[in-house]
């Protein structure tokens, strides 16, 4: 579990947090120099009946604030310090509306230099401040006067927190890992070290994650949580992970470690959002905002359905990011101004992976299912990955397949495909063979790869689709054609008597028929509409392709084979020249011809000439 720090600047926050842990968080020579937080400081913290948690200590000063996101987006807990001497200030309320706007629901409030003031004083503030915090998501919380300086309160702070922590639901270590880096540094001997909060899953030494937004597959080296060396690490804990394979300038705070091959990074999201009702001021689709989400700080323009979004109305907006960032649905983001430095709103991700020009969805709430039939139906014959989706609904991997059972669409191999989408797939591959056969009465059926590519699907889905509509009896798939079930070859009227031409000319020709260009111009049709006839003759298996475009009637070919089972003796080798004295044919015909039954099995080519394999007859 982790436990973060707000508040305004000079509240003591560090000096807390070390009267806590006894570790002192204000690690950099600037911060000890200026004495206050620049950046992000840890500790970890025992709490009887709890366990070890993680304390993230965030900076006071407005121009850290952003800083102060990034570490507070992931926290469990929050521990709101306001020194009793001073009071609320600006950033205490900046900051009860970034916890409230990040989702942050528990929490205790510590009035700190509780020796500064005097009891009346002391009371004073304390209703101020429980005044303050009753809009926001603190509103409850315990309020805990405390000395850093004597002691004087500590132990009750402890145990406020241990209330509120044991009222924190514990996060589940079977999700998707990911862990938001904020800091990143080298040690001599182990090589790029990277540290965070993990916000889901669990991580084992020696796995295999992706860093991005580089995307670069890495190895964990080793683990570190609270300081010790660990074999895994789990969600809700601050981790410091060794990586192989991995430089330092490859990584630094906005990078995520992920594992898996579902997490990828996008510029394009959907989200459901609302301005502060403070915030002074309306945005339009030209607006610019920094967008925070995690450790990432980038630049972002709003798309709302609605022409402004106006401040205290939440409203569902298109997010463009200026670059691609890792999110998953359900994460809370902060949106602030540039010029003037503020906090205007945020919201939750509802849609990390929109396409390009999404539109926004309606406003509203949607549980996982209902989020599902949108997608599904925004994918259309594309169909949605299901390695996808525990990222793109917010769900843990173990719930996927109940929900897709329950959606009642098509899984096919690794997509998921809408029932009515399936329904409309099947109709168009009916509709485009249908079309097909009318323009080719006389082909048993079209390519199966031609109709595949015609379905505007994946192959996956098109081959499955096909296969399955084939089993039902709607379709009927043979040696790489496809036909409708109810269609069977034709001729016309005048094919017909076109065939009885074919078939005359092809039986005078006897054993030297002519080739079809050659027919074409003797019967004085299209060569192309004669070979379909061959074809269809062929299939029937009244002529016999000898070449690709001479055919001999099937009679001739058997009359040939039976002179070669009698002419020739078994296991006895002939070279051409014995066989085109043996079968009467030319060379222009002999050497096709013995390709041909090569090819049948009827004979085998030797160094010396061809022998049977068989008697023919």
């Amino acid at each position: 579990m982790i436990l973060g720090t707000a508040g305004h600047i000079d509240h003591g926050k560090t000096t807390l947090v070390r009267a806590l842990t006894g570790v002192d968080t204000d690690r950099l020579p600037e911060e000890k120099r200026r004495g206050i937080t620049i950046d992000l400081g840890f500790a970890p913290l025992h709490l009887d009946g709890v366990g070890q948690l993680g304390v993230v200590d965030v900076p006071g000063h407005e121009a850290f604030v952003r800083t102060m996101v990034a570490g507070a987006t992931g926290i469990d807990l929050a521990l709101l310090v306001i020194a009793a001497d001073a009071g609320v200030m600006p950033q205490t309320r900046e900051h009860l509306a970034i916890l409230k706007l990040l989702g942050v629901r528990g929490g205790v409030v510590a009035l700190t230099k509780r020796d500064l003031v005097d009891d009346e004083w002391l009371a004073l503030v304390e209703e101020d401040v429980r005044a303050t915090i009753e809009q926001s998501s603190l509103a409850g919380a315990s309020i805990v006067p405390v000395s850093a300086t004597t002691g004087e309160g500590l132990d009750a702070l402890r145990a406020a927190l241990t209330v509120a922590a044991l009222a924190v639901p514990a996060r589940s270590e079977s999700d998707v890992f990911r862990l938001p880096v904020d800091r990143a540094f080298t040690v001599r001997g182990t090589g790029t070290v990277v540290t965070g909060t993990v916000w889901s899953g669990t991580l084992a030494r020696d796995a295999t994650v992706r860093l991005f937004p580089l995307g670069i597959v890495a190895r964990v080296r080793g683990l570190h949580a609270h300081g010790k060396s660990v074999d895994v690490v789990r969600a809700g804990e601050r981790a410091g992970i060794a990586l192989a394979g991995v430089e330092l300038d490859q990584v630094g705070r906005g990078a995520v470690l992920v594992q898996g091959d579902a997490w990828r990074s996008s510029r394009v999201m959907r989200g459901n959002l609302a301005l502060l009702p403070d915030a002074g001021a309306t945005l339009g689709p030209r607006s610019r905002v920094r967008f925070h989400l995690g450790t990432n700080e980038v630049g972002a323009r709003l798309v709302v359905r609605d022409s402004v979004l106006e401040p205290g109305v939440e409203h569902s907006a298109r997010i463009v990011l200026d670059e691609g960032i890792v999110a998953r649905a359900g994460d809370r983001f902060v949106l602030r101004n540039a010029s003037p430095v503020s906090t205007l709103g945020g919201g939750t991700i509802t849609d990390p992976h929109a396409p390009i020009r999404a539109r926004p969805w309606p406003f509203g709430t949607r549980d996982a299912a209902a989020t599902l039939a949108i997608l599904t139906a925004e994918a259309g014959s594309a169909g949605l990955k299901v390695q996808d989706l525990p990222i793109r609904l917010g769900i843990q991997p173990d719930m996927v397949i109940a929900l897709l059972d329950a959606a009642g669409g098509w899984r096919v191999g690794s997509r998921f495909i809408g029932a009515a989408v399936r329904e409309q797939l099947a109709a168009a591959s009916l509709d485009i063979l249908g079309a097909f056969h009318v323009e080719h009465p006389m082909e048993p059926g079209a390519p199966l790869q031609w109709l595949r590519s015609r379905l505007n699907a994946p192959d996956e889905v098109a081959t499955a689709l096909l296969a399955a509509i084939s089993a039902e009896g709607r379709l009927v798939m043979e040696q790489g054609l496809v036909a409708r079930a109810d269609f069977a070859p034709s001729l016309t009227d005048a094919q017909r008597r076109l065939s009885t031409f074919l078939m005359d000319a092809l039986a005078k020709a006897g054993a030297e028929p002519p080739t079809i260009e050659e027919l074409s111009h003797q019967l004085g049709t299209e060569a192309g509409e004669l070979l379909s006839l061959a074809r269809w003759h062929a299939r029937a298996g009244s002529v016999i392709a000898v070449e690709p475009n001479r055919y001999y009637t099937s009679a001739a070919v058997e009359a040939l084979k039976a002179k070669m089972s009698m002419g020739m003796a078994d296991g006895s080798e002939y070279a051409p020249a014995d066989l085109r004295d043996l079968l009467g044919l030319t060379r222009k015909f002999l050497i096709p011809f013995l390709e041909y039954c090569d090819r049948e099995g009827y004979t085998i080519r030797t160094g010396l000439g061809r022998r049977l394999t068989a008697p023919l007859a």
